[in-house]
């Protein structure tokens, strides 16, 4: 059955992916005038190929994404003009051998000029997945930059996709539980008794 649009969305683009041993069919959809977007992930594959427990989650939030969570470090910024919510900015250092990149595009949608200065209206597109499970993961996230140019304002927000076999979900959740206890060692630091220091400067005698 085909996706009805409506009115929010008017405005869709197709990526062909590699997963597994066939493909899939991602189709993007938003608005041009609006942060609003959504996905729909179409398989193509043999008829007769197993799917490993094959699962799809979409993420409006993605700070609810443990793979975010563990991985990726993400951007928050608000000022007068410029609103940034969970916007990727990198793989983290600890990660940055487990997870590669397998596309980096972006739409240009328009482009607005205010005060003197240049600003686009796009969509961007991070593929990501485990170098571990290269076919059996991905993580695509859709960075939606919009302007509001009577309020010279702009709005960054994202939208991601995760498809994922049981296996590579497990290495994600074997990462997580690591992360997580990596942090709790950080907490758990021996603070340091200040009362016990010597300064050398302390000549009197106790």
């Amino acid at each position: 059955m085909p996706l009805e649009l409506g009115k929010s969305l008017d405005r869709s683009y197709t990526l062909r992916l590699p997963f597994l041993n066939g493909f899939y069919k991602i189709g993007v959809y938003f608005h041009k005038n609006s942060n609003f977007l959504l996905f729909r992930a179409d398989p193509e594959f043999p008829t007769s190929m197993n799917s490993h427990g094959l699962k799809i989650n979409m993420f409006k939030n993605l700070e609810t994404s443990k793979f975010c969570e563990t991985c990726l470090q993400l951007h928050n910024y608000r000022s007068d003009n410029l609103d940034i919510s969970n916007q990727f900015d990198r793989i983290k250092d600890d990660y940055y051998n487990e997870v590669i990149f397998v596309l980096n595009e972006a739409i240009t949608l328009s482009k607005y000029k205010v005060d003197d200065k240049e600003y686009f209206s796009q969509v961007m597109f991070y593929g990501l997945t485990l170098s571990a499970y290269e076919t059996e993961y991905l993580f695509l996230i859709a960075e939606r930059q919009h302007i509001l140019s009577k309020l010279k304002r702009k709005f960054v927000r994202t939208t991601a996709i995760q498809l994922a076999t049981s296996r590579s979900l497990k290495i994600i959740d074997d990462y997580y539980t690591d992360y997580k206890l990596s942090l709790l060692g950080r907490t758990n630091q021996p603070i340091l008794d200040t009362t016990k220091i010597i300064k050398l400067g302390d000549t009197s005698d106790e």
